[in-house]
């Protein structure tokens, strides 16, 4: 395996570059663009390379299905961390190039729904086509298949463009997770501030199966930050269930709650407990009364008691 290569989504210039070079660690690595999300993560798989940074999620747009259906299958892979990045676009043209003169456009799938407002209002008449990625976007742009493309502002100089527009926005505070992932190994040691990530299938469609899920968490005071369905590709009516939770694999309400589901769902994939970007430890709440580690450990010794005839 490479320890000192990582790879992201690509070609140069993409927000995921740019989020990936806010890891300290980036500075000391080979970092290796991707042509799609599942090459970046086949890389780690083979040995290729030690990590790969790819987005999961859009506070616009919510889950990026392509990260989410290849983690939660083939062969595993586990996540270490994960980075916000605020998303802002800029229109980038040949040099030259007037607003006036724009007819088409391209970026991202994701990107559209963010710019949309924008476009309706500025260029109304300019006919949009999705790209591989933001960054991709501007390079068919430097090769004249587009007028302009809706990319970072820092992929302008890779691409020789200029800028006709910065700040573009639909909505206000826009931000994508992105996540680093490598190969399955023992979690990093709890921050006080972390997140647990799993893949769950639902087994036997009946009323009230994916509330018996969610209840694993509910009853342990385990708050889940993020749930999304995904087809399991299995037919029409066969979900399998992304689910981020706070807390650790190592604290006692988290890892009962995961064994609790291991019971009564035919599958359940762990994903990585990491910390939360963002968050201090100050930030997090306690936990619910009745759901700290030291309140398990003295329900279980009282359990034991109980069995030994101590009571």
């Amino acid at each position: 395996m490479s320890a000192t290569r990582y790879t992201y989504l690509g070609p140069e210039g993409t927000f995921t570059e740019a989020a990936l070079r806010k890891l300290p660690e980036a500075a000391t690595r080979e970092l290796v663009p991707m042509v799609s999300v599942p090459a970046a993560l086949d890389a780690v798989r083979s040995g290729d390379a030690a990590g790969a940074l790819v987005p999961i999620e859009n506070s616009v747009e919510g889950g990026v299905t392509a990260t989410l259906d290849e983690l939660a299958t083939g062969e595993p892979l586990m996540i270490y961390r994960e980075v916000l990045y605020p998303i802002t676009f800029a229109l980038l043209a040949r040099p030259g190039t007037k607003l006036s003169d724009i007819k088409t456009v391209t970026g991202h799938p994701v990107s559209q729904p963010q710019v949309r407002n924008w476009l309706a209002a500025n260029l109304p008449d300019a006919l949009w086509e999705s790209a591989a990625s933001n960054a991709d976007g501007a390079r068919l742009v430097q090769e004249g298949r587009f007028d302009a493309a809706f990319a970072g502002i820092f992929a302008a100089a890779t691409y020789g463009l200029e800028p006709l527009v910065t700040d573009i926005h639909d909505a206000e505070n826009a931000e994508t997770r992105f996540v680093l992932v490598g190969r399955p190994a023992r979690p990093a040691a709890p921050t006080g501030a972390d997140k647990t990530s799993v893949v769950i299938w639902l087994g036997e469609d009946h009323p009230g199966a994916l509330l018996e899920l969610l209840q694993e968490f509910a009853v342990r005071g385990v708050n889940l930050m993020l749930i999304q369905s995904r087809p399991t590709g299995a037919g029409i009516g066969n979900y399998c269930f992304a689910v981020d939770a706070e807390g650790h694999v190592s604290e006692r309400r988290v890892g009962e709650a995961l064994m609790g589901l291991r019971r009564i769902a035919p599958k359940v994939r762990f994903l990585g407990s990491y910390p939360r970007a963002g968050v201090a430890v100050s930030d997090v709440r306690e936990a619910r009364a009745g759901t700290t580690d030291g309140e398990f450990m003295a329900a279980a010794d009282w359990l034991a008691r109980v069995q030994d005839g101590r009571f």
